[in-house]
C-alpha cells in the first residue's frame, strides 16, 4: 500500500500500488502536456523572431548579389566595348578599301571595255564573214576546208614537232572504205611510236538533214582496224550547240576502242597528248620487242631441235623397223635350216634303216615262202 497526502487539506490517502501508479501517471501527464505546450510557445517564438533575422540578412544579401551582377554586367559591356573597338575599326577600313577597289575595278572594266571594243567588233565582224562564207559553201566544199585547216595546221608545226612523222590523206579504199588522214610516227630503228587515223567531219548549215558524230563512231572504228592504226580521233563541228563535245577532247572509248572526238582547235594539242603518252611507253614498247624477239629465237630453236628429235625418231624408226626385218629374215632362214636339218636327220633315220635292212638280207630270208627260189638256191650251193 501507497500513502498520498493532498496538497489541499493536508489528509492522507492510502491506495495500492496499481492506484497509485495510475495516479501518478496521470500527474506525470499532465506536467508534461504543460512543460511541452510552454516549450512548443517559447519555440514559434524564436522561431518568428529567427525568421525576422534571417529575412532581413537574406533580403541584405540579395541586395549585395544585385549589386554585385550589376557591376559585372557594367564590366562585360566595358570589355565588349573594348573587344569591338578595333574590329569596327578594321570593318570601316576594309568597308573603306573595298570602295576603292570598287571603284578601282569599275574603272579598269571600263579602260579594257574601250580598248578592247575594236576588237571584238572586228571580232563579231569576222565571225559574221565566216558565217556567211560558210553558208555560201557546198557541203564537199565545207569538208574540204576542215581537211585543208588540219593539213595546214600540222605542216606549219611538222619539222619542229614531228620531224620523223607524217600526216597524209588516206587513199587505200581496198576494203571498201577509208579514213580522212593518218598520222603515224616511228623512232630512228623504225619501231612504231603512234598512229592515229583521223576522220573530219563538218556540216553546212543549210543542209537539211543533221547529222550527229556518234553516226560516224562505228565507220571510223572500222577504218582505224582495218589499217591498224592504234588510236581514231573524230575532229567535228557537228553538234555544234553540244556543250558536251564543246569542252574539249572527249573521251568516247566505252563506246569504240581508244577513240576520241575534238573540235578543231584540238587537233594538234590531241595528237601532241597521245605522242607523249606513246614516248613515255616507247622504252616498254621496245623492252617487249625484245623479249618478242627472244622468246621467237627460243621458239626457232625447239622448233630446230623438235624437228631434229622428229628426224632423229623417224631414222631409229627406220632402222628399227630394217632390224626386225632383218631378223625376221634370219628367223625364217633358221627355220629352213633346222627343217633342212630334220630332213637330213630323218633321211639319216633312213639310211640307217636301210643299212639295217641290207644287213637283215639273206637268201634264208628271201626264199622264205618261196619253195621254187629256195630249191634253185640249194641246187646252186650243191653245185
Amino acid at each position: 500500500m501507497s500513502e498520498i497526502k493532498c496538497p489541499k487539506c493536508g489528509t492522507t490517502f492510502k491506495v495500492d500500488d496499481s492506484s497509485y501508479a495510475d495516479i501518478l501517471s496521470q500527474v506525470r501527464g499532465a506536467e508534461f502536456e504543460a512543460e511541452l505546450h510552454t516549450r512548443l510557445e517559447e519555440a514559434k517564438k524564436q522561431a518568428a523572431t529567427d525568421q525576422k533575422l534571417n529575412a532581413a540578412e537574406l533580403k541584405a544579401e540579395i541586395e549585395k548579389l544585385k549589386q554585385e551582377l550589376k557591376n559585372t554586367e557594367t564590366e562585360k559591356k566595358l570589355a565588349v566595348a573594348e573587344a569591338l573597338a578595333p574590329l569596327e575599326k578594321e570593318r570601316d577600313k576594309l568597308a573603306n578599301d573595298l570602295k576603292v577597289k570598287d571603284a578601282e575595278s569599275k574603272a579598269k572594266e571600263t579602260a579594257l571595255t574601250e580598248k578592247y571594243k575594236g576588237a571584238l567588233d572586228l571580232k563579231d565582224e569576222e565571225i559574221e564573214r565566216l558565217k556567211d562564207m560558210k553558208a555560201k559553201l557546198s557541203t564537199k566544199m565545207v569538208g574540204e576546208s576542215l581537211e585543208q585547216h588540219c593539213q595546214t595546221e600540222f605542216n606549219r608545226i611538222r619539222m619542229a614537232a614531228f620531224p620523223n612523222a607524217y600526216f597524209e590523206k588516206d587513199n587505200d579504199a581496198r576494203t571498201g572504205s577509208k579514213g580522212d588522214f593518218i598520222f603515224k610516227e616511228c623512232d630512228e630503228q623504225g619501231n612504231e611510236i603512234i598512229s592515229i587515223m583521223f576522220e573530219m567531219k563538218n556540216e553546212n548549215e543549210t543542209t537539211a538533214t543533221k547529222h550527229k558524230n556518234e553516226d560516224f563512231f562505228k565507220e571510223l572504228d572500222k577504218d582505224r582496224n582495218e589499217k591498224k592504226c592504234e588510236y581514231a580521233v573524230l575532229v567535228s563541228l557537228l553538234e555544234a550547240d553540244d556543250e558536251y563535245y564543246n569542252t574539249g577532247i572527249v573521251d568516247v572509248s566505252y563506246r569504240y576502242e581508244k577513240m576520241y572526238v575534238i573540235r578543231p582547235q584540238f587537233f594538234i594539242p590531241i595528237i601532241t597528248l597521245l605522242r607523249n603518252a606513246a614516248l613515255n611507253s616507247l622504252k616498254y614498247k621496245a623492252e617487249l620487242a625484245v623479249v618478242r624477239s627472244q622468246d621467237i629465237d627460243i621458239t626457232n630453236f625447239e622448233n630446230d631441235m623438235n624437228e631434229w628429235k622428229a628426224s632423229w625418231a623417224n631414222t631409229m624408226k627406220n632402222a628399227g623397223k630394217k632390224h626386225l626385218e632383218a631378223i625376221e629374215q634370219i628367223n625364217k632362214a633358221i627355220k629352213d635350216l633346222e627343217k633342212t636339218r630334220d630332213a637330213l636327220m630323218l633321211s639319216d633315220k633312213h639310211l640307217a634303216s636301210a643299212e639295217g635292212k641290207l644287213d637283215n638280207l639273206t637268201i634264208k630270208r628271201l626264199t622264205r615262202g618261196n619253195p621254187t627260189m629256195k630249191q634253185k638256191f640249194d641246187d646252186l650251193e650243191k653245185a
